[in-house]
């Protein structure tokens, strides 16, 4: 039987981290395969459940064994396999599912990338435009647009999660329309729509997102007549007045894309215009693991970086806005409450 192991000595946890690549293929693949769809909720055979996913049942048993090591699944003494909290995140049908971010953290180009990033380290700028000729989301939109869906996926699933905790956080009683830069499908601002009855609102992002935007804003839905949706890069323009301006968790890319959506943003709002920023910072978290690797890989793919209180401060003043105050919005997720000055 083959259960989760607590911490080796040095020298063994060396060795465990170097093939940390193992741990993210396999569960790279027991997603792809559709493992913990298939496995219900007791026990269950690996010859039969090599059958519901149509895998061979020796290469699948070394798999499981593999991630229930991790916590990922767990071995019963008779040889069968039953979940764990964490491989019911890896479900589709789970509330808090994080298949699609375990995909995109796992795509095919991030193989290629993370091999370099003593590259990336030494020079300070991204490698996906020499590995592939062109700035990241011009390269996931045009050439790899499986793995494009995979990322909008993924945004969606952490909106959905943190969208209910964002719309209890802010208090826009103030102000009768709102604005969601980079907002994805949509989720916060449709949650603010529904916490405010006569407010307005509207969502900016690129074109092959806002196209599957969240069916409550669009026309005919729950919000559709208070709602406006525009397809664009808020690196470029942001065409949109409003009182209030929601950013989250977009301002991570390199410093002159994060400068020109700030300057974007102060220009639409004008004088005394809210603009709430809301990031995960890497000082401030309870998942410095996952930030910090995260951070890396923003290094690799668009130059960018996970924020620290003062890295956010400083490009929030430098851009000429005036901060309220930070408060956190959950345990992952800080708000940068500011305003444009008159």
């Amino acid at each position: 039987m083959t259960t989760a192991q607590t911490a080796p000595p040095p020298p063994m946890r060396l060795r465990e981290l170097v093939f940390g690549a193992a741990c993210a293929a396999a569960l790279r693949a027991a997603v792809r395969l559709g493992v913990a769809d298939a496995l219900g909720d007791g026990p269950m055979a690996v010859e039969d459940l090599a059958g519901a996913v149509k895998a061979e049942q020796g290469p699948l048993r070394r798999l499981l064994r593999a991630l229930s090591c991790y916590g990922v699944f767990a071995e019963r003494p008779d040889g069968t396999f039953e979940h764990t909290d964490m491989s019911r995140l890896l479900r589709e049908d789970d509330p808090h599912s994080l298949r699609h971010i375990s995909l995109w953290c796992t795509e095919p180009w991030t193989w290629d990338a993370w091999p370099r990033l003593d590259e990336a380290v030494r020079t300070g700028r991204n490698v996906v435009e020499e590995l592939y000729g062109k700035e990241f989301f011009t390269y996931l939109n045009e050439d790899a647009p499986e793995s494009a869906d995979v990322f909008n996926r993924a945004m969606t699933t952490s909106s959905v999660q943190s969208a209910r905790d964002v719309a209890n956080f802010l208090d826009l009683s103030g102000s009768s329309s709102v604005a969601d830069i980079g907002g994805g499908q949509g989720h916060v601002v449709a949650s603010l729509l529904e916490k405010y009855p006569s407010m307005h609102g509207a969502l900016l992002d690129l074109p092959r997102v806002v196209d599957n935007a969240d069916p409550r804003l669009r026309v005919g839905g729950e919000f559709g007549d208070r709602m406006r949706i525009v397809a664009g890069d808020c690196r470029v323009a942001v065409p949109i007045r409003a009182d209030a301006y929601i950013i989250k968790n977009i301002l991570e890319w390199d410093d002159d894309s994060t400068a020109r959506t700030l300057r974007n943003v102060i220009e639409a709002g004008g004088p005394g215009a809210r603009v709430v920023v809301i990031e995960n910072l890497v000082d401030d978290t309870p998942s410095m693991r996952f930030s910090t690797a995260m951070d890396l890989l923003l290094l690799l793919n668009v130059g960018g970086a996970k924020h620290t209180t003062e890295s956010m401060t400083r490009r929030l003043t430098d851009a000429g806005l005036a901060i309220g105050d930070v408060r956190p919005v959950n345990p992952y997720l800080h708000a940068f409450d500011c305003t444009v000055p008159g």
